[in-house]
Formats: C-alpha cells, structure tokens, sequence
C-alpha cells in the first residue's frame, strides 16, 4: 500500500511539474509589447546605416524577457519588397524562429517558405538591439510584415563559446565569453 502512495505521489509532482514548465515556456514568460507609433516598425536604411520608421499599421508583438530572441511581431505595410531593396539593408538567409502558437499572426514555416520563394524579402531593423541580436524584418509582396530577432555572428560565437574575436565588439559584463 505505501509503494502505490509513493509511486502516485510521484506521478503526481512529474505531472504538476511538467504542466508548470510547459506553461512557463508556452505562456508564462511572453507579453504583449505596446505599440508606440513610428518606432515600432524601422529599417536600416543603405544611405546612412541608421534605422529609420517605415509606414505600418496593424502592428501587434510579444517578447519576453527570459531571452532576447523571443520577440516577434506582425503588421501591414504598404512598402512593397521592391522599394524596400532600393531603400534599406537587406539581411538574406534569416529564417524565422517559431512563435507560440497563441500568436496566431506569426507562422514561421510560411514565413519561410515565402522567404525561400521569393514572395517575402528579409531587411534589417535594428543591429545589436541587444549584444549579438539583430532585429529582421520580413516583408511579404502582398503587404504583410513580420519583425523576430535572431543571432548574428557575434552573438552565434558568444553563444556557442567560440572566441569572438576582434570583429565583434566586446562583450558586456555577464555575457558568456566575459
């Protein structure tokens, strides 16, 4: 009788725990991000290298603090890829990272996929917005535009325990190679 309240009393605690991590990572550590205006939607712009406010409207986002690759956004644009080529830095070969999947606006896997085809350019928005994190944007021929961050070879190294090297900047105090 007491093995049985032993091995229910485990089962219990590894249910409670796993639905908890779940919820944590799912749910828990993700909020919405407040729109203010121009600033949530820019791009590096080929003329000066400065980030600068593109047109946008239905702007939605999440992030999370627990990481700083967790950001993702949705909007509209009326910037088409072709101006977007002429006027800002593009940033090819970044995939999406999945969201949740309570955030319905972002599908990384069409995302992609539309990246791959052609049919959605990828731009950069914001050079180490956080150390070795870039923030891309993707923008779709039929106006549709998708904002994550992703690594970028500064940051791949540092995470990966490789040395930096004198190409990147150094790293803050507390970040893995420091």
């Amino acid at each position: 009788m007491n093995g049985k309240i032993v091995a229910s009393a485990i089962v219990i605690v590894a249910v409670i725990f796993g639905a908890a991590i779940y919820y944590l990572q799912v749910y828990g550590f993700y909020r919405e991000v407040p729109v203010t205006g121009a600033q949530d939607v820019q791009l590096v712009t080929l003329s000066d290298g400065a980030p600068a406010p593109v047109a946008h409207a239905d702007f939605r986002a999440i992030d999370a603090d627990s990481s700083p690759i967790r950001y993702r956004a949705c909007f509209t644009t009326p910037l088409s890829i072709d101006a977007a080529r002429a006027l800002y830095v593009a940033a090819p070969d970044v995939l999406p990272r999945n969201a949740p999947g309570w955030f319905g606006c972002f599908d990384a896997a069409t995302i992609g996929a539309e990246i791959k085809a052609g049919t959605a350019a990828t731009f950069l928005s914001i050079k180490n917005i956080a150390y070795g994190v870039d923030r891309v944007i993707a923008i779709t021929a039929d106006g549709r535009g998708y904002a994550w961050h992703t690594l970028n070879e500064c940051g791949a190294k540092d995470y990966d325990g490789t040395v930096v090297g004198e190409t990147c900047p150094p790293p803050p105090s507390g970040a893995k190679n420091d």
